[in-house]
């Protein structure tokens, strides 16, 4: 009698694994139905209520975001199970350091502790082959995460199978900005190129007009110097915790973007509300398409 609980422990970890198996097996058939409709190339998240969770739990500071975390390493699985091609998460926003030191200090020995997990040979990076992104002003991070990041950029380059883009100290707005810099600096270098090989004295208007024309600034140049021009825009955004806002986030590259907000706080989020997002997308994907077309 004495071996009775590890018996029951036995059979309770053999059922564990067999429901879990069970689960796999009926995801994997559920994704094959989905499968026959158009799947999304780039699903973006935008992970709200991670404290709002710690709080309606009771659970301390910083509960909220590992929660959160696990939340995420299931909907990577789940999208990437689908054959999505791209994820973008919003991490951590610019507007996010204006919060109590002691906070931003938390979130950040978290973010370092998952980042470094990445490399990790069991971690999902590795499993799937992804390609990691930090998109943001890296430079306003304390020097620990951003050598941590430019780390995973680095081992995981040659990686092409999906793409995981993490926006980390990052809000649109900050990243347009930078755009315009940047295209005005390439801009300027290549009139100054040009200067050399301009013959003073054989130029006739038509010269003139393309060379004016090369001058300015062109939507395309702008969109060339965009950090997020490494992946193709998002066909949807989610954004849990039933907030219908942007938060300054991909403004630039959701003009046709579908829009999904359900409620379930971040950690709650769950595979039936990806699918929900996927089976709209579905239902809206020749609208979607044409206006794209139309632009």
């Amino acid at each position: 009698m004495a071996e009775l609980p590890g018996q029951i422990r036995h059979i309770g970890g053999r059922m564990s694994q067999l429901l879990e198996q069970i689960y796999g097996f009926s995801r994997r058939s559920l994704f094959r139905v989905i499968s026959m409709g158009p799947i999304p190339c780039h699903i973006a998240f935008i992970m709200d209520g991670n404290r709002r969770y710690a709080k309606k739990c009771g659970l301390e500071d910083g509960s909220g975001h590992k929660a959160g975390f696990s939340a995420l390493m299931s909907m990577l699985q789940y999208c990437y199970e689908l054959g999505i091609k791209y994820v973008t998460i919003y991490a951590f926003s610019i507007d996010n350091f204006r919060r109590k030191p002691e906070e931003v200090e938390s979130v950040m020995d978290l973010m370092l502790e998952k980042i470094k997990s990445l490399l990790e040979k069991e971690s999902i990076v590795h499993q799937y082959g992804i390609r990691v992104y930090f998109i943001g002003n890296l430079a306003l991070l304390n020097d620990q995460v951003r050598a941590a990041a430019e780390k995973v950029m680095k081992a995981t380059a040659k990686n092409s199978r999906v793409v995981l883009l993490i926006c980390i100290a990052y809000n649109s707005t900050d990243e347009i900005v930078q755009a315009v810099k940047k295209s005005c600096i390439n801009k300027s270098d290549n009139i100054e190129a040009s200067n050399y090989k301009h013959e003073d004295s054989d130029s006739d208007i038509e010269g003139t007009d393309m060379e004016n024309q090369e001058k300015k600034i062109q939507l395309v140049d702008i969109e060339e110097n965009m950090q997020m021009s490494v992946a193709p825009n998002p066909d949807i955004l989610i954004r849990s915790s039933g907030e219908t806002r942007l938060s300054n986030f991909l403004l630039w590259q959701t003009g046709n973007t579908q829009l999904c907000s359900p409620a379930a706080l971040w950690p709650e989020i769950g595979l039936r509300h990806l699918l929900w997002a996927i089976l709209n997308f579905q239902r809206n994907h020749s609208y979607l398409e044409k206006r794209k077309k139309q632009l």
